[in-house]
């Protein structure tokens, strides 16, 4: 079975994308972005997932890619076009080269034109395909800088990426009217540059007059992609916050576990969000736990101090995950929660005070 997954990025409109082999536990993931490897690195643990290999389409100018911080957290090879000609990856691969993840495998198709080591990934049975910026939804990839050529975009695109099977689904690098995914026949039949009878000669005039202005990253994103996103400060990326050993979780918070909670009470404010009931009730609740119920969080804040890391709690951890997004809004930097909640903390035979059994 494969794992797949189309992540996003708001700040650059980046797709990256988690191809998983279920049976083998293997992953790998194409055009990672540096600020969401917290965030890819938690979703691949709780999918049960190793990442071997990270994989970016080209030398990207818009965004820092997070191969080098994912390698470090994760043990993840490093594979780009050896034609970029970036430094610090542990694959340069070459037209027609295969990275498996498990018992399935990508294969990469040359694809220049938007830079000269433009990769497109082919998953193995043709039914999708990772295009990165040579071909967008109803676009394609810019060509007036970084060794572009609208004239070799033109056949790539048309040698390599339509010669695929019409039905094949093609994943972008990036799309900024909210699109997701598109198909081989779909742009050969609609895309305006490219699509039906337009040719190469109309195809490098209208290329050569769309008049965009430079990334507004590409200053710190070229120089930092030709290292494979590996930054200055090394330390400073790959710490945490460094008051616990935290999770950051998909869904966007840090989590803590309640034996570190219980062992390191009395060095935060333990914040109990539950109803008076609960709070009171047969579950008991953590030692020393202040008891502020959710909904009237925001307007208590004040109580809170903000000398001390804040640890959220409830039943389950799903309302101190709330809580823990409206402390962050108003102004706490050291927050998290309580991973798994009360329940969590009472089946590790932790100690609990008001409990009834």
């Amino acid at each position: 079975m494969l794992v797949f997954r189309q992540l996003f990025d708001p700040q650059s409109s980046t797709y990256s994308y988690l191809l998983g082999d279920r049976a083998t536990g293997e992953a790998i993931l194409i055009d990672p972005v540096f600020e969401q490897a917290a965030r890819d690195a938690a979703l691949i643990r709780e999918l049960g997932l190793t990442l071997t290999a990270t994989l970016d389409t080209h030398v990207h100018a818009d965004h820092v890619t997070a191969a080098w911080l994912l390698k470090r957290r994760l043990g993840s090879r490093i594979a780009i076009s050896r034609a970029g000609g970036a430094g610090g990856a542990d694959v340069r691969l070459a037209d027609g080269d295969r990275v498996a993840f498990g018992r399935r495998h990508v294969t990469a198709l040359a694809t220049p034109g938007h830079t000269d080591g433009c990769m497109s990934f082919v998953l193995d049975d043709q039914t999708m395909a990772f295009t990165g910026d040579a071909l967008l939804i109803r676009g394609c990839g810019r060509t007036d800088f970084q060794q572009g050529s609208a004239h070799r975009l033109y056949q790539s695109i048309k040698t390599r990426i339509f010669t695929l099977p019409g039905d094949c689904l093609l994943w972008p690098g990036h799309d900024y009217r909210g699109l997701t995914v598109t198909s081989v026949a779909e742009e050969q039949a609609h895309n305006p540059r490219l699509g039906g009878t337009i040719s190469e000669t109309d195809f490098a005039g209208y290329m050569k007059h769309l008049g965009l202005p430079h990334p507004r990253q590409i200053d710190v994103a070229l120089p930092a992609n030709m290292v494979c996103g590996r930054p200055a400060d090394e330390a400073l990326a790959l710490d945490g916050p460094g008051w616990a050993p935290l999770n950051f979780t998909f869904a966007g918070f840090w989590e803590i576990e309640p034996a570190w909670v219980e062992e390191h009470g009395a060095a935060v404010q333990i914040v109990d969000v539950r109803e008076a009931d609960e709070f009171t009730g047969p579950l008991g609740r953590v030692p020393g736990a202040v008891h502020i119920p959710l909904g009237t969080l925001a307007a208590r804040v004040g109580e809170v101090s903000k000398d001390r890391p804040v640890v959220t709690v409830c039943r389950s951890g799903a309302r101190s995950a709330r809580a823990v997004a409206i402390l962050k809004q108003a102004g706490y930097d050291a927050v998290a929660n309580m991973a798994g909640g009360m329940l969590r903390w009472r089946a590790q035979n932790l100690p609990t005070a008001g409990a009834r059994d």
